[in-house]
């Protein structure tokens, strides 16, 4: 750059000199001088790399300048930097970089010679359960860096965004490369296995939150409503799964070459936030990922239980609601549920993250043509094997012959919800993939399920507490509010969609989200509730073994 092209400056405007010679850096302690400077590209879009600029060097740097309350940043930074404040920002720098070396030095060892690809309809990146915003905004902790886009900004991008080209085919040499083994696995396979991971991940996730519910009601236990313990803990999972850059490293770095366009596999890219972002959206594609989001997580978690508990708590219908209240009272109820269950719900999935994130280094990835080769084929068979099965149990309890008052109460108990349950889990996977793109900063999808879900559980809920049918049909109904109801909606999207949407928009979704089901409950549950003298009867059917 020519000197003459900038004004002479003004004795204001001289800065001390630094106490490294011109054109020396800093040096960084425990990591070679030129990786920390190649790793300050790709860190905060260059925020980290001018703090650690000497100030005479940015005198010789051209292009435009990133401006803090209208002022370069470069100006912000004029006091030069003590060997203290250099060993801080070196550490910074080597905890930033130091991610995504794991990330390649994994990728470097779990190379696998044989490359496979999922044909995943489009329609998948609607998925909000495996969205492409993290729910950690400042994953290594830097003292300045810039906020991840939200959900709506990634939605318009992924609008604007054209179609992924082929992957190129790979340049060999003679003699020298041999040509990788790829394997394409079809879209009829592919919407197969991943309908298959739902099946399957919507009864382990419903088993698990039946079997979670009843460990944590007991005589004097000091969380009375059931929903609770399974949203914090779903919520948790998911925010582990939306983190985690190491349980499917393989599958990811096999599909990034067919969305990035990028088949050399260059392990020295894999810090930077564009790869990071293919990353991340190539597990939309991953079948055994959107099962375990989507169909566990979901299936785990149950907004309708939690409306349902909104509701019990400002009735005074609640476990220990035996003593008569004012109004006054049930509504401080209503809040204490609503606070407590969202708070929890949102701290779960920022601690599952936090996990990801602390067992990084430990966290195993999966064999890329074992999950292919093994878990995808065994998922279907399991998947659709265990629906079958829990509908010939509930046509034929183990318990029939039974002459005790318990009579096929263990039917009633589990079976019915776990047939139940894929349905619901399947309706609100096709929901989200139509209506979560309709709207950017409203995710209609999951809104839609969520409601429905709240209106069908309150009006089973009627239906079973009412002096009538037998216990057969008070089973059936159970099994709709635990199974369906309890897959159909869920707590962990809603809180991950409102860690990743804005502020303003954030409280608008769940605002509107917890007074409409709230409103539905009380013209559904509300009527029996309030209209007639007994209230709630107890169910005829017994749910204990």
């Amino acid at each position: 750059m020519n000197p003459s092209d900038h004004p002479p400056s003004t004795g204001e405007e001289r800065r001390p000199s630094s106490p490294l010679q011109d054109g020396q850096r800093a040096p960084v302690e425990g990591h070679d001088a030129a990786a920390a400077t190649a790793a300050a590209g790709n860190v905060n879009d260059g925020f980290n790399n001018t703090l650690l600029r000497n100030p005479g060097d940015e005198e010789e740097s051209a292009g435009p300048q990133r401006v803090i309350s209208g002022e370069p940043l470069r100006h912000a930074v004029s006091a030069p930097l003590t060997p203290t404040q250099y060993r801080r920002r070196s550490s910074q720098l080597s905890s930033t970089s130091s991610r995504a070396a794991r990330v390649a030095r994994r990728r470097r060892s779990s190379a696998a010679s044989e490359s496979v690809t999922y044909d995943a309809p489009d329609s998948y990146a609607n998925l909000d359960e495996v969205m492409d915003v993290s729910p950690i905004q400042n994953a290594n902790e830097d003292s300045l860096y810039r906020r991840d886009e939200c959900l709506e900004e990634t939605r318009s991008r992924r609008s604007q965004q054209p179609p992924p080209q082929p992957e190129p085919e790979p340049e060999l040499e003679p003699k020298t490369m041999t040509p990788p083994i790829t394997v394409r696995v079809s879209r009829l396979a592919t919407q197969l296995y991943t309908i298959s991971y739902l099946v399957l991940f919507s009864i382990l996730g419903t088993l698990a939150r039946l079997g979670l519910q009843a460990l944590t009601t007991y005589p004097g236990t000091p969380v009375i409503f059931t929903s609770l313990w399974p949203n914090f803990a779903g919520s948790l999972v998911m925010g582990f799964l939306a983190e985690d850059r190491m349980l499917f490293l393989q599958a990811q770095q096999n599909q990034s070459k067919v969305l990035a366009g990028n088949g050399n596999g260059d392990e020295e890219s894999s810090g930077s936030g564009a790869e990071a972002e293919v990353m991340t959206v190539n597990k939309k594609t991953i079948p055994l990922y959107i099962g375990l989001a989507t169909g566990f997580c979901g299936s785990f978690t149950s907004f309708s239980a939690f409306i349902r508990d909104i509701f019990l708590a400002l009735s005074n219908d609640l476990p220990s609601g035996d003593v008569a209240r004012n109004g006054g009272y049930s509504f401080v109820a209503l809040l204490g549920v609503l606070i407590v269950t969202v708070s929890l719900s949102l701290s779960g999935l920022f601690m599952g993250a936090h996990l990801a994130i602390a067992l990084e280094p430990y966290i195993p990835s999966l064999p890329y043509p074992l999950t292919r080769r093994f878990l995808d084929r065994m998922g279907v068979v399991l998947g659709w094997g265990c629906w079958v099965g829990a509908v010939i149990l509930s046509i034929v309890p183990p318990d029939r012959n039974r002459t005790t008052q318990e009579t096929e109460g263990w039917r009633g108990a589990a079976m019915f919800a776990l047939v139940f349950a894929p349905l619901g889990c399947l309706l609100r996977f096709y929901a989200s993939l139509y209506l979560n793109s309709r709207v950017a900063s409203f995710p209609l999808g999951t809104f839609t399920v969520n409601m429905l879900g709240t209106a069908v559980l309150g009006m089973a809920w009627d239906l079973q507490h009412v002096p009538l049918g037998g216990a057969v049909g008070c089973q059936v109904l159970q099994g709709i509010e635990d199974g369906f109801c309890g897959c159909l909606t869920t707590v962990s999207t809603w809180v991950a969609e409102l860690s990743a949407l804005r502020r303003r928009h954030a409280y608008t979704y769940g605002g509107a989200s917890v007074l409409g089901g709230l409103a539905l409950m009380v013209a559904i549950m509300g009527g029996l509730r309030w209209s007639s003298s007994q209230g709630f009867a107890d169910p005829v059917c017994i749910h204990a073994l």
